[in-house]
């Protein structure tokens, strides 16, 4: 970076009182032992922290960029409105890898210019002004600038797709989420500095440009060149600005609401656009009803970028989507990825009211904004789409953030960050997954109803503003006060009507007034989640909470109280009954004694049961005897339960195992899925160690309780979404163990299908079985990668490329991960996946480790730093090692590793964690299982005589 001005002026600052102060005072540090910033020029930088100062804030941006997409290179000029809230002679900006010129000040008393310190730590600009600028005044700044085009997955990058005759296209796109704005122009990149931006972009006259708002007028410049103005957007963040330069068509509809929206794609796959343009439509309409707030801009467009690193980006007006994540051939596309397709475009549309009107005041509550698109992907499918079956996978979503809030370092949904990495970390499973299974846990709790209601005030009370935890509580609070109802909405007038927010809470508990924040601060405020041990004698039911910890280390367990919405139901009534459980313990008693009690109905809260005493038997029982007594969600929470439990030694193994026995029984889809992530995880640790007999018994034991539901499926495209999914996990995974008759009918579908040349048309539910079939053998391998290097069908390609990564084939396993991170012909935005499919396959394990070490510096570079991505590449390689050989060598790799180069992040200590834990479940549950199986087997023997 460089500033063009090198003439140095002497600045002063001024304190309230309009006294002269020395440079260093401005320094918030100053004081303590802190270093004094020094920019590249060599001269103190006037500002020591992270986080910008608030004494000026911008309120308008014009900004002109011209990317050449043959030099990879970009120019512009932005001209930022300021207020001024505090007398200052300086101006702290962000702007990262730029060159920075010409700074002027335009202010009323004329045109100057401005000294440009750079301090690159923090990436941030300096300008200083030899006159104080005044509180209350409006003033403005003009900054030139130019940088490369990133060659990453965000900032203003390049991106570039093959056509089917072999011609490599370039294109520009922005991902500016969360602090990449600052690489594309000078910003004050935080999402509390919310400003309008006017935005006009130079290109050559065969691409197009797209950004937030739509084109108002193309003026053509001297140089041949067009220059596309764009209407100023409404007041946003600096995160939601978009822009694309492409040679991309379009399709568009018109929304009920008069929105119109068009989905843009390369010429080659506009064909597969119509599906995602049908359900935007119908999305859009649905939200502008549910929030009762109209779309505040006159169109949406969606965009399938060839390269992307996340699913999909929330820009306003200008949603950005992985190719997956949007494109779908009927006649080739599964009914996952219609489910998938369908959940990403309702999360981002979510995020225009939940995130882009109503945003969060900083990245500690990153969850206000992403739990909340988690959970509406679900409330607005189940309606809107009702075939697609959203519920069956829920469930899934919690069961995977208990994973990780299951470790000692988890972290609070709402949790302080101060850093571009630790703002990257927030990022996962807990801010999404938790954030959406407690808000259906406070939903469930207050009514949804209720819960509508207090989200509309929300949503209204704080549109164009930012906002922390407390305003949501305090919206969902009190809903019925008369001054506070919306006149226009009848429906929550007749709520009110009929009960007010206590009675509709009083099913709980009587007495308090509803607090709801002191019950949501419980989950958002402490980590991890609550373990409830419910302990029936006779009609008395005994309850104590505890944390959940995968840990030997009891004292972390210590101090954690939950205000927890308890749901039960009993063999003597199907009512579901409630009650608030507040304090370490407690008792409720039953009006009957019961055969068995089951607790966290169909798992609506965030948190396990444990039945002590004979609890778990009774319930073993009854899934033996009457399984569809239970809901599948109930089943499902009990398989995840029991199993979990045995980590932390409070259920044995065998007992688990004893539950597993119904599966033979079993039919749906969530149960059924359940059932195979608890039990696959205990082989795949044996694959990692060389105890083939007991790990060929384990794999036995699962191909034979699933053996009659594979045996009745059939190998076309029939049924509901969800029994479809269930065909196609079912047929996977028959093929990848050996199961013969999977093998064989498999086996003959790939021949026919290669003897056809790929022309032959399968049933889109089992080509996965079919293609990891034929990519065992090289002639296979090499078909596939044929077809795959050819495909213009992306759900097609990405089943190819996952069947050929657990191919047993080293030597492709080798070349497909270098080749994905060249990028040609497998794109390097796939590498993540294809290392952590290898790493996952017993044959390809090492490879991939030996791999994933030694390209580290270049991943996280690529990847960035602290991102989602490198964190499931670090936990994803790890997360199946059980020695402490291979402990050691992970802890090797990692502690050789610098601050810079990730050697914080919380993804390290999680894969430490989960190793440890892998290591004391084998110790303490080997010789049971072994032991368990052999009964078992001898049982069957003695059976078949």
């Amino acid at each position: 970076m460089k500033a063009t001005h090198t003439l140095v002026v002497k600045y002063i600052i001024t304190d309230h009182n309009n006294t002269e102060l020395p440079v260093q005072a401005q320094l918030p540090g100053h004081g303590q032992a802190k270093d004094v910033p020094i920019a590249t020029n060599g001269q103190p930088f006037p500002w020591d922290r992270m986080r910008l100062p608030k004494t000026i804030s911008p309120f308008h941006y014009d900004l002109t960029i011209h990317p050449n997409l043959t030099t990879l290179h970009f120019t512009g000029v932005v001209r930022i409105q300021l207020d001024v809230h505090e007398d200052t002679s300086i101006i702290i900006l962000h702007a990262k890898q730029m060159q920075i010129s010409n700074v002027l000040l335009l202010a009323p008393e004329g045109v100057r210019p401005l000294q440009v310190l750079e301090y690159p730590r923090f990436h941030q600009l300096a300008l200083l002004s030899d006159s104080v600028l005044t509180k209350g005044r409006r003033y403005e700044v003009q900054l030139r600038f130019a940088a490369n085009l990133s060659d990453s997955f965000h900032g203003f990058y390049k991106s570039s797709y093959r056509t089917s005759s072999g011609e490599v296209r370039v294109m520009a796109s922005t991902q500016f989420e969360a602090t990449f704005a600052r690489g594309a122009f000078p910003c004050f990149d935080e999402p509390a500095f919310k400003a309008k931006f006017t935005i006009r972009i130079i290109r050559e006259p065969r691409h197009i440009t797209i950004s937030n708002m739509p084109k108002v007028k193309t003026v053509e410049l001297p140089s041949g060149l067009l220059e596309d103005h764009f209407d100023t957007t409404v007041k946003m963040s600096t995160y939601l600005v978009a822009y694309i330069v492409s040679d991309f068509l379009s399709v568009s509809k018109t929304t009920r609401h008069g929105v119109q929206i068009s989905v843009y794609a390369v010429a080659e796959k506009i064909n597969q656009t119509a599906f995602a343009l049908d359900a935007a439509v119908e999305l859009l309409d649905f939200y502008e009803d549910y929030f009762d707030i109209p779309y505040p801009l006159p169109k949406q467009d969606l965009a399938a970028i060839p390269d992307f690193q996340s699913g999909a980006m929330e820009n306003w007006g200008l949603t950005t989507y992985r190719e997956t994540g949007l494109l779908f051939d009927p006649d080739k596309s599964s009914a996952s990825d219609k489910l998938g397709i369908t959940k990403v475009i309702a999360h981002e549309l979510a995020h225009q009211w939940f995130g882009n009107l109503v945003t969060m005041e900083w990245w500690n509550d990153l969850w206000l904004n992403e739990g909340f698109a988690k959970f509406m992907e679900f409330i607005s499918l189940d309606i809107t789409y009702p075939e697609l079956q959203v519920d069956d996978v829920f469930l899934g979503k919690c069961f995977e953030a208990m994973e990780v809030d299951s470790l000692s370092s988890s972290h609070p949904v709402s949790t302080p960050v101060e850093n571009p990495t630790q703002i990257q970390e927030m990022f996962d499973d807990v801010s999404y997954d938790k954030g959406a299974c407690i808000l259906n846990m406070l939903r469930d709790f207050l009514t949804p109803e209720a819960f509508e209601i207090g989200i509309i005030r929300y949503l209204k009370r704080y549109s164009y503003q930012n906002t922390v935890n407390s305003h949501l509580w305090e919206s969902l609070t009190n809903i019925c006060n008369s001054d506070d109802l919306d006149e226009g909405r009848m429906k929550h007038k007749e709520f009110c009507s009929k009960r007010d927010l206590q009675s509709g809470a009083s099913k709980w508990y009587s007495g308090d007034e509803l607090d709801v924040r002191a019950i949501m601060d419980t989950w958002t405020l402490q980590e991890g989640f609550p373990l409830v041990t419910v302990e029936v004698r006779g009609r008395e039911v005994r309850l104590s909470q505890e944390r959940y910890l995968k840990t030997d280390d009891y004292s972390l367990t210590e101090g954690f109280l939950w205000q927890i919405p308890l749901t039960y139901m009993t063999s003597a009534s199907n009512t579901i009954h409630r009650f608030l459980l507040k304090t370490k313990t407690d008792v409720l008693y039953l009006p009957e004694e019961v055969d068995w009690v089951k607790f966290n109905v169909d798992m609506s809260g965030y948190y396990m049961v444990h039945y002590a005493g004979d609890g778990w038997n009774s319930i073993i029982k009854l899934l033996q005897h009457n399984h569809t007594a239970l809901s599948s969600n109930d089943r499902a929470s009990l398989i995840h339960n029991v199993f979990q439990l045995v980590s932390t030694e409070k259920v044995r193994l065998d007992t688990a195992l004893e539950l597993s026995l119904y599966l033979s029984r079993e039919t749906e889809i969530m149960a059924v899925t359940q059932g195979f992530g608890e039990l696959v995880p205990l082989y795949k640790l044996m694959e990692k160690r060389d105890m083939a007999a007991l790990e060929n018994q384990m794999k036995d034991y699962i191909v034979d309780l699933f053996r009659g539901l594979i045996d009745r499926q059939e190998w076309t495209d029939s049924g509901s979404v969800s029994e479809r999914m269930l065909r196609s996990y079912l047929l996977l995974f028959g093929c990848v163990r050996n199961y013969a008759p999977c093998v064989t009918k498999a086996t003959q579908l790939f021949n026919s299908w290669r003897d056809s040349d790929g022309t032959m048309s399968l049933p889109v539910d089992i080509t996965m079985a079919v293609f990891v079939i034929g990519a065992r053998t090289p002639e296979g391998w090499d078909f596939l990668f044929e077809k795959y290097r050819h495909s213009m069908q992306m759900s097609v390609k990405s089943r190819m490329k996952t069947a050929m990564a657990v191919s047993p084939l080293q030597d492709k396993l080798q070349w497909m991960m270098e080749q994905s991170l060249h990028g040609e012909v497998m794109k390097t935005q796939d590498l993540p996946d294809v290392i952590v499919s290898v790493s996952k396959n017993p044959r390809g394990y090492k490879l991939a480790w030996d791999f994933f070490r030694a390209n580290w510096h270049t991943l996280i570079k690529k990847f960035d730093l602290g991102s989602s991505t490198v964190s499931y590449m670090v936990t994803g390689v790890t997360n199946q090692y059980s020695t402490r050989e291979m402990l050691d060598e992970v802890r090797g790799f990692f502690s050789s590793l610098t601050e810079e180069s990730g050697s914080e992040m919380r993804c390290i200590r999680q894969s430490y964690e989960t190793i440890e834990d892998n290591i004391r479940w084998m110790d303490t549950n080997l010789p049971l299982l072994q032991a368990w199986l052999d009964k078992r087997s001898h049982r069957a023997m003695h059976e078949d005589l």
